[in-house]
């Protein structure tokens, strides 16, 4: 659908295009389009109002770059969702137009009026916001993006399988790669599973192929046993302090010993632990490097049930899935017999899902920070059955019990363990989160522990189930890195783990440019998935440092050098360490001090403006003149 009021142009300097979307009935469901192109093609300076289905489609790009090229143009007022989503893309199609992409404005109508409002006050809300949006368009100046060298150098903390992905596809692109990891071994919890899912590939095997290809490029430095202490600088130009030390927590010196005494050498594998570094640091010493993007890949630990959490600590008969994945790793894939675990007979063994996760307030008990993991860990299921499974076919004479609330095996191959879990006469129970599994001590029975539920699939039956061993289900929590969100200032979700700009147009960045993330420290993934989030950080970065510079957006603050007096409130409010200075400069033919700005540091957030006491300071594209312009168009609309 596509409507069209032209005028004549009337020869002045700004000539405003206006694009209105229905996106698909999203708007026009609450916001009578029509009334609003109506309301205003009269506005000063407008001279074409079009709508359409979805401007954001090839055809309604189309649209403004035909305008443009036609000459009826040169400002771009866009209404549609929220800028967040498609502000890139109508910038791209601008600028294919050739008119400068920063000439262009966004009017949001589905998240501030069509998802909020109805009727007629919709649509004068949407008048008002698209109106305040010609105002600002009619005072845009073309601008430029700012410039940045950049080292063609990237930096991966973290060397699990996300790491080793991330810094093995950098090195490929022709980056140079440090590799940080805080431990002796590469691999991280991956290195600790049997078998994956749904390939059925041995852990062991795909981290130690990928920690080869690490090893052995000459692009790649590894960093063991090794933290980020210091960081400073922008997209391009970050600097980094890394302390290292020899191995000193407990863990790592058990892996280690473990590792001698096994006899695995520098570069091999070491199961339950990774594949241990051939370049450990036997004194403590400080690095400064200097680097272009950071790839944050620092991972998840599993979660630890409180003492008494369906019977966990009270008794070495309830372990978690991590801990039992482990113990099974030990044993090969055989028929026949029961499966022993610490020297015990395993008869039967009962499964727990959703330890740790999907929590939900009133029911469980927060955590030591007061939280609740309310999320879903999205692997835990698909491993469970995996485990179940092995366990049977390896094991036929022990029994296996599955109690649940939800099954979500959702990627691709994973329902088929599901089925073949019915088909190795897995037995499964369904219970409710208000109503979960007891786990209690037999006293004197022929099994040590019994499971009693109350079976959804049975229609409330109350079931007791005897068995030998108890193994929950634990999710994902993400690994906790408070000092380097500090130092970083990296944005964290609700759920803690690391927040992306955007899940489905910026899926691997946050708000800092050229901080990217990799696996699951960003959200529960699977060893795939992970990897799959790797390569996009990867390529990503270096779309970035390829070319030797960056270009940035220029929504930065200026300064105007006739009004600054230096105070320096400005350089005290600014959030950002570096992003405002007091330099001396001549100026006529006095020495003063005044404000100066680091523009690749500068978020464009306006604290200086708003404190600057002569209104020397203003934002590239957000000046105050606009604001004022935009709030007049608003009360007049």
């Amino acid at each position: 659908m596509s409507s069209n009021q032209d005028k004549k142009p009337t020869g002045g300097q700004e000539k405003v295009g206006i694009y209105i979307c229905h996106c698909g009935g999203n708007i026009s469901d609450h916001v009578d389009v029509k009334k609003l192109a109506e309301n205003v093609k009269d506005l000063e300076g407008v001279e074409v109002v079009h709508t359409n289905t979805f401007m954001c489609s090839d055809p309604g790009q189309e649209l403004i770059q035909k305008d443009i090229k036609d000459g009826k143009i040169n400002r771009v007022v866009v209404a549609s969702c929220a800028p967040a989503l498609h502000e890139l893309t109508f910038r791209g199609a601008i600028k294919r137009a050739g008119m400068n992409p920063y000439l262009y404005e966004h009017a949001n109508i589905r998240e501030q009026v069509s998802w909020v409002h109805h009727g007629d006050q919709a649509t004068e809300k949407a008048t008002g916001l698209v109106a305040a949006a010609v105002a600002k368009a009619r005072r845009l100046k073309p601008l430029e993006p700012i410039r940045v060298e950049a080292r063609r150098h990237a930096t991966v903390v973290g060397a699990g399988v996300a790491g080793l992905r991330a810094a093995y596809d950098l090195a490929r692109r022709g980056l140079e790669v440090a590799l940080v990891e805080k431990s002796p071994f590469l691999g991280g919890r991956t290195a600790r599973l049997g078998r994956l899912v749904p390939s059925g590939e041995q852990a062991g095997e795909v981290i130690s192929r990928i920690a080869g290809l690490v090893m052995t490029s000459d692009k790649i430095s590894i960093y063991p046993c090794t933290e980020v202490t210091a960081f400073e600088g922008f997209v391009g130009n970050f600097k980094l302090t890394l302390r290292r030390k020899p191995p000193e927590e407990a863990e790592c010196r058990a892996q280690l010993k473990k590792a001698r005494e096994a006899g695995v050498g520098k570069g091999e594998f070491l199961p339950g632990a990774g594949v241990l570094t051939p370049n450990l640091p036997d004194r403590e010493e400080e690095i400064s490097l200097e680097t272009g993007a950071v790839v944050m890949a620092t991972g998840f630990k599993p979660y630890t049930p409180r003492e008494g959490e369906y019977g966990y600590l009270q008794t070495d008969r309830v372990i978690t899935l991590p801990e039992f994945v482990e113990l099974l790793a030990k044993y090969p894939d055989r028929r026949g017999g029961f499966l022993q675990v610490k020297g015990k007979q395993i008869r039967s063994v009962a499964f727990i899902h959703c330890v740790g996760s999907r929590q939900i307030p009133g029911i469980h008990e927060p955590g030591q920070d007061g939280n609740l993991n309310e999320y879903c860990s999205r692997t835990c299921c698909a491993a469970t059955l995996q485990a179940a499974v092995q366990v049977r076919k390896a094991f036929p004479r022990t029994r296996v019990f599955d109690f649940y609330r939800d099954i979500r095996t959702y990627g691709r191959g994973q329902e088929e363990f599901y089925e073949e879990a019915s088909r190795q006469r897995v037995t499964f129970f369904r219970f409710e989160p208000e109503e979960p599994p007891v786990v209690q001590v037999s006293a004197g029975g022929k099994y040590p522990l019994q499971v009693s539920v109350k079976d959804t699939l049975t229609f409330g039956e109350q079931l007791d189930v005897p068995v030998d061993l108890v193994v929950l289900a634990t999710g994902m929590m993400p690994t906790p890195i408070k000092e380097m969100v500090e130092l970083m200032k990296l944005p964290v979700g609700a759920d803690g783990f690391l927040q992306e700009v955007h899940p489905k147009l910026r899926p691997v960045e946050v708000a800092n440019t050229g901080i990217l993330l990799a696996g699951t420290c960003q959200a529960p993934m699977d060893v795939g998935e992970a990897c799959n989030a790797a390569q996009a950080a990867s390529a990503k970065a270096t779309s970035l440092l390829a070319r030797g510079y960056v270009e940035l957006d220029p929504f930065v603050a200026k300064v105007d050098p006739e009004k600054c007096s230096g105070t320096g409130l400005c350089k005290e409010a600014c959030p950002i360490e570096g992003a405002i200075s007091l330099k001396e400069r001549q100026l006529d033919g006095k020495t003063v001090v005044q404000a100066e700005i680091t523009p690749a540091l500068c978020t464009g957030c306006g604290i200086c403006v708003a404190v600057c006491p002569s209104r020397a300071l203003d934002i590239n594209g957000w000046t105050l003149e606009q604001y004022e312009a935009m709030v007049d168009a608003i009360v007049a609309a």
